[in-house]
């Protein structure tokens, strides 16, 4: 089947079968490779993106599910001269990764987190990504990351 949507930003016109999944097509045939896929089960959060302004796990939608809609992925958190985003620089600065395998994840998550709660607290974050793991960090840089990626979205807008 044919479906389009927005993704990062630009118009995008794919075929696919209705039982494409997100992750895959925007892996596979868009070949965005920065969300990663790592467990197939919804349980890691490498996968998440932005679709129509809220994080999902891609490996757990239908492609067809961004028909008509809007997608971002890791790839368009930058701008086009390719300043990092705020929350890319603050984990960038607050060494929030080691690996950089679930780094994709925990970034749509977390600016996914800043839109709901705009100065969240060390308990908040750490709830909110409850759906990501980290086998690296232990995640005290990443939460430490976050306040600061909060404090700096909040002073961009």
């Amino acid at each position: 089947m044919e479906i389009g949507f927005t993704l990062n930003g630009r118009h995008v016109e794919v075929s696919c079968k209705p039982s494409t999944l997100l992750s895959d097509l925007i892996r596979e045939q868009l070949s965005l490779t920065g969300t990663h896929v790592g467990c197939d089960t919804s349980q890691c959060g490498a996968c998440v993106v932005h679709l129509n302004g809220d994080s999902v796990k891609s490996c757990t939608v239908l492609a067809v599910a961004a028909d008509d809609g809007e997608v971002r992925t890791v790839e368009g958190l930058c701008a086009v001269d390719g300043t990092l985003h705020p929350m890319q620089q603050a984990f960038h600065e607050n060494h929030g990764l080691q690996c950089g395998f679930c780094t994709p994840g925990m970034l749509m998550s977390a600016i996914d987190l800043v839109k709901h709660i705009p100065d969240p607290t060390e308990a908040e974050i750490r709830e909110w990504l409850e759906g990501n793991i980290c086998r690296c960090t232990g995640y005290q840089n990443i939460v430490k990351s976050i306040i600061a990626g909060a404090a700096a979205m909040r002073t961009a807008s």
